[in-house]
């Protein structure tokens, strides 16, 4: 037997025959329909309505943040995000390399250019150890710390729960907290996802959630700002309102800002959705471990599990080549498509997309070693049927 069909037999033991089965698939049912059909009774399609608040709210409960602020989609609440941290034109901001292309582009959006660092390699995101490193390299100023080689102001770090996987958020707030760079949180992918008893997103001075229809909880488009702090609350919402000031009839706006609030319409959905997320939870638990066992003997290949200490929502499920066998990923992939399994490889680094290449960047060694090994398989909650 060939490793590219053991591979794919394994995922045939947990997904079972169906000719095709996809990556990670929405599960819209009558509850779904009902909230939304409620919505659009309502009228109240748009950003404003009561599914908004009672959606930020259950999300802020579920989370343990103080504060939730829903907007358009996870880019919209990052580029926000890092606005708030104080992120400028002209700035830095240190990203993973092995990351969505959504992490760099909410950069680029703020008007600042990414700095690519390293990743670890059990949680697959990014690195304390290169945190470190890079951090390091900087100089000191009066504008704070500096990057000597583009003279550059480095204002924040944008660390990134991969596939769910809660990253080393504590090594990393050790290492950002002594150089006084604000963290903040792309927890796009890990809704559900634990280090400890606190939750994903509510680590650094803001965190982002996102609800793409791939998600493990979907509104369609959407995404959610976390954070603690009141202010930065207050002027999430604000910024994302197009800074209207309150008034019964005028249109009087303070400054530039977006129209980046969620819709009404896509918060009934949500809120929908929240009402199975325990369910949703449990079951990619019990998929993650039938692929545990099942790849267990299977020589060249491993089960990537959530790190140590943390509680993984395990949003999509992944098996890593051993060797770092790009050649052997790509032939695993091409087996489990072919067979009707949706299966795909990790993003191409961003540091090595063209807009991107000329940014700053540390040592990628193990990035370079994620993206050419890990391959995410078929995690939708509804295959255990």
């Amino acid at each position: 037997m060939t490793l590219a069909t053991g591979f794919v037999d394994a995922i045939r033991r947990v997904v079972g025959d169906a000719p095709q089965v996809g990556l990670h698939v929405p599960d819209i049912g009558e509850a779904e329909k009902r909230f939304v059909a409620e919505c659009l009774d309502s009228t109240f399609v748009s950003s404003v309505g009561p599914f908004v608040t009672r959606f930020e709210e259950e999300i802020a409960a579920f989370t343990g943040a103080r504060h939730a602020i829903a907007v358009s989609n996870g880019t919209s609440a990052l580029h926000v995000s890092l606005v708030l941290a104080g992120v400028l034109p002209g700035d830095e901001v240190i990203v993973p390399s092995l990351s969505f292309i959504a992490t760099a582009n909410a950069v680029s959006h703020a008007g600042a250019t990414p700095y690519f660092i390293d990743s670890d390699e059990e949680t697959m995101g990014m690195s304390p150890a290169a945190l470190e490193v890079a951090l390091s390299s900087l100089r000191r100023d009066a504008n704070g710390l500096t990057n000597p080689v583009t003279g550059n102001r480095v204002s924040a770090i944008v660390p990134m729960h991969t596939l769910g996987h809660p990253a080393d958020i504590l090594g990393l707030l050790t290492v950002a907290d002594a150089c006084g760079v604000p963290i903040v949180e792309d927890a796009a992918e890990s809704l559900g996802s634990w280090v400890g008893e606190k939750h994903t997103g509510t680590f650094g001075l803001l965190g982002v959630l996102s609800f793409n229809g791939n998600k493990i909880v979907t509104t369609g488009g959407g995404g959610m700002i976390l954070t603690d702090d009141p202010e930065l609350a207050r002027r999430a919402k604000h910024l994302t309102t197009t800074a209207k000031l309150p008034h019964a009839w005028e249109f009087e706006h303070d400054e530039v800002a977006w129209n980046y609030r969620m819709p009404n319409l896509n918060a009934a959905m949500g809120v929908a959705q929240l009402t199975k997320l325990d369910g949703y939870l449990a079951a990619k638990r019990e998929i993650a471990a039938r692929y545990a066992a099942n790849f267990a003997d299977i020589p060249g290949l491993t089960f990537m599990g959530e790190p140590a200490g943390t509680t993984s929502n395990y949003w999509l499920c992944a098996v890593r080549v051993d060797g770092a066998d790009l050649e052997l990923r790509d032939e695993l992939l091409r087996a489990s498509n072919d067979d009707g399994l949706q299966c795909r490889p990790f993003w191409n680094l961003l540091s090595e997309q063209r807009m991107y290449s000329s940014c700053p960047k540390g040592d990628l060694t193990v990035a370079t070693r994620l993206h050419a090994s890990v391959i995410s398989i078929p995690s939708s909650p509804a295959i255990l049927g």
